[in-house]
């Protein structure tokens, strides 16, 4: 039985399975006459397909291409410009052909090699800043803020123009689990079960490449070990793949990647580059600001759009800034295409903003903190697309509080001595300040997403969950059904929430932009009243409830203007460093945070998410590094990228600040995306206050370190 603060911690719903090893994930599944496929890339980054010669098949082994495809040969997602099968173009190195479908695995990589596709290749884009150079492949733009004339205006009577250009690179996903997703046929369906996010984004894709009514299609979560956006948008190409073959050839088709193909062929975070053009006066305050977004896509648009809707939203990060303009774009290159990942855009955008307010501030000979804290939001103030902050804003008092624990101004001057005594070793503390909106953009959840949940109470009292979200680590199982729970006041044990089912749950969209708790869990709250204001004993029944949008300031999404969210989370990151300025090695000392998340429903659970979002989000500012030559990924392995280990990252000491919205059930925010956010901001600012130079780039390697002192210490010699 639930205690009557939900916050408290509860064994998770699926923990004795996870922990016992006893959770079949898809790749444990074994049916009858069940294939396997594997899928046939194009091994080069932009080409014509001239012709294509196979070898002699055995018996039980078949080739699957696009014209075993009876609907349209595009991916449903956005913009129909990705090919289920390549049949006459090719966009990037690892776009799928076709698929090979048999008994044994070993003898269709064997058939594989043997296949010979002749192609004719053409002149490739490899790079985001070839793709800037020229501006012919814009897939998305979108420009709001002050009109450009009177930037031109504010700069012309400044003190001091800034202008610098910031890098983010590739991020992988990691997740636990590669992709995995199985295609069954029978008479009067095809089944798709595996390992995703987005139950309904796979039904629309398998409908429009089935060409069938959306009752022949049943698509069912399996257990999956790990999503963070990399289970998005990507499963629906895999899904129309093992659905095409299944129907072909009238059996059941498993597709599973090793985790060298599924670092090279899946979507990776966006490289982003941001240019920034501040106006100053003579005292170091801000005139304007004028920011240049430019989002690698790579060869398809898949749901680039919307990551530069977030990234542009997030572009002036937690400040009032007078005078302000933005404009970004996503451009083609033909190389493995990008889309959504944990943060969505905004990880790019603090990096640069949060690098950007830390280099104008040295400029103006403050601590960066001190600086920031001048342009900081209040609640009232309007937001950079005239929306409105309308509820209270912790950030302040978060960053006044987390200072004092770490005794900040201590803290400084006894890292200022210990860099004057020590030659080989710097320290270094960064703070980060940072936000994110919770929910799907301006009217995205009235407009497009539509979400409805029911609840179904048997006839033994037990209440079944029926929504289309994912549990994928995150802890929805136990997170809603606490919900639920204590609603209706009853055992949190006779809650059940069994992995979705397109054939058993309605549409609630889909697991990602920080909606889960606060936009679903809030409609499963006022399911769970209702179902207790008509509870019967001992009768079936069955309560359904739809989305009502909250009136705020209209969205015109045309014209980028309006209420973007309806509510925001929002964090503050302290980070404490050591570099061995020999060999470029950062060692990470201390790490203090502080989130508003409204209300926690799970305070375990958002520890953990706290936990392995930073850790992420470190990792992406310093360590995790992938790279593409000539089109290609050239990490092949978890080694090769270098994500953390446990030995890498100390012990979080982290604080969560109650600030209830009521919008949210029992007051919860969001929370998944705003904990990544903060820890590549944070770590440059800290590797920069230990160096005493200027950054303008993630990750900081080693490498990148290395090089930026030996250019130092060449100047300083000249």
């Amino acid at each position: 039985m639930l205690t009557k603060d939900i916050s408290q911690s509860v064994m998770k719903k699926d923990h004795i399975e996870k922990v016992a090893g006893q959770l079949p994930y898809v790749s444990d599944v074994k049916l009858e006459d069940m294939l396997y496929g594997v899928l046939y890339r194009s091994k080069v980054a932009f080409g014509k397909v001239l012709s294509i010669n196979y070898p002699p098949l055995p018996d039980g082994y078949y080739v699957v291409d696009a014209d075993d495809i009876q609907g349209d040969n595009f991916v449903k997602i956005l913009v129909p410009d990705q090919p289920i099968f390549a049949n006459e173009w090719v966009n990037y190195i690892g776009e799928p052909i076709f698929i090979l479908v048999g008994k044994e695995l070993a003898i269709l990589y064997d058939l594989l090699e043997k296949v010979d596709v002749q192609m004719e290749e053409h002149e490739a884009t490899y790079t985001l800043d070839e793709a800037i150079d020229s501006m012919n492949g814009v897939m998305a733009t979108h420009e709001f803020g002050e009109k450009p004339e009177k930037i031109t205006e504010v700069e012309q009577n400044a003190y001091q123009i800034i202008e610098e250009v910031f890098e983010t690179g590739y991020q992988e996903h990691v997740y636990l689990e590669p992709q995995g997703m199985l295609g069954i046929y029978e008479e009067d369906e095809i089944q798709v079960k595996g390992s995703m996010q987005c139950l309904y984004y796979i039904k629309n894709a398998l409908t429009s490449a089935l060409a069938c009514n959306e009752d022949e299609v049943r698509v069912i979560q399996s257990p999956t070990g790990g999503g963070f956006g990399g289970k998005e948008e990507f499963p629906s190409m895999m899904a129309c793949h093992v659905a095409i073959a299944a129907q072909a050839v009238k059996k059941p088709v498993m597709l599973l990647f090793e985790r060298s193909e599924d670092l090279e062929v899946t979507t990776k975070r966006h490289p982003a580059k941001m240019k920034y053009r501040t106006a100053l006066d003579e005292k170091g305050n801000i005139l304007s600001m004028n920011v240049e977004l430019f989002l690698d896509g790579g060869a398809n648009t898949g749901l680039s759009p919307v990551v530069l809707q977030r990234a542009l939203l997030n572009s002036a990060g937690v400040y009032k800034i007078p005078h302000y303009h933005a404009k970004g774009y996503v451009l083609k290159t033909n190389t493995v295409p990008n889309g959504a990942f944990r943060g969505f855009g905004a990880p790019q955008s603090f990096a640069g903003i949060e690098s950007h307010m830390g280099h104008i501030a040295r400029v103006a000979n403050m601590d960066p903190l001190a600086y920031k804290r001048k342009y900081l939001v209040k609640q009232g103030d309007p937001t950079i697309t005239n929306g409105r902050f309308r509820d209270p804003i912790l950030v302040e008092e978060m960053i006044t509080d987390l200072s004092t624990i770490i005794n900040y101004c201590q803290k400084k001057d006894q890292i200022a001595q210990f860099n004057r005594q020590n030659s080989r070793f710097k320290k270094g503390l960064g703070v980060s300040l940072f936000l994110h909106g919770c929910g799907f953009t301006g009217s995205g959840e009235r407009d497009h997403i539509k979400a409805t949940v029911k609840l179904i109470k048997s006839e033994d009292e037990k209440v079944f969950v029926k929504i289309s979200n994912s549990d994928m680590g995150q802890g929805i199982f136990t997170t809603l059904s606490k919900i639920v729970s204590q609603e209706l006041d009853i055992p949190y044990e006779k809650i059940q929430f069994p992995y979705p089912d397109t054939k058993e749950v309605p549409d609630s969209g889909p697991t990602v932009a920080s909606r889960t708790t606060m936009i679903v869990g809030k409609l499963l709250e006022r399911a769970a009243k209702r179902l207790k204001e008509q509870w019967q004993h001992g009768v079936i029944q069955e309560i359904v409830e739809h989305y009502v949008h909250e009136e705020m300031i209209p969205w015109d999404e045309e014209n980028f203007t309006g209420d973007a969210y309806p509510a925001y989370s929002w964090g503050v990151n302290m980070v404490e460093v050591k570099i061995d300025i020999l060999t470029g090695t950062v060692q990470l000392e201390n790490v203090h945070a502080g989130f508003d998340i409204g209300k926690a429903i799970d305070e375990r659970i958002i520890k953990g998410q706290i936990d392995g979002g930073m850790a992420q989000g470190l990792a992406y500012g310093y360590m995790e590094k992938m790279t593409s030559k000539e089109g290609k990924i050239q990490q092949r392995s978890i080694t090769d990228y270098g994500p953390p280990t446990s030995m890498d990252i100390v012990p979080i000491k982290s604080k969560l600040y109650d600030n209830p919205y009521a919008g949210g059930p029992y007051g919860a925010k969001g929370a998944g995306e705003l904990t990544l956010i903060g820890g590549a901001p944070a770590i440059q600012a800290a590797i920069e206050d230990a160096l005493q130079i200027n950054f303008q780039q993630i990750p900081i390697t080693p490498e990148v370190m290395i090089e930026i002192l030996n250019k130092k210490e060449g100047e300083a010699g000249d």
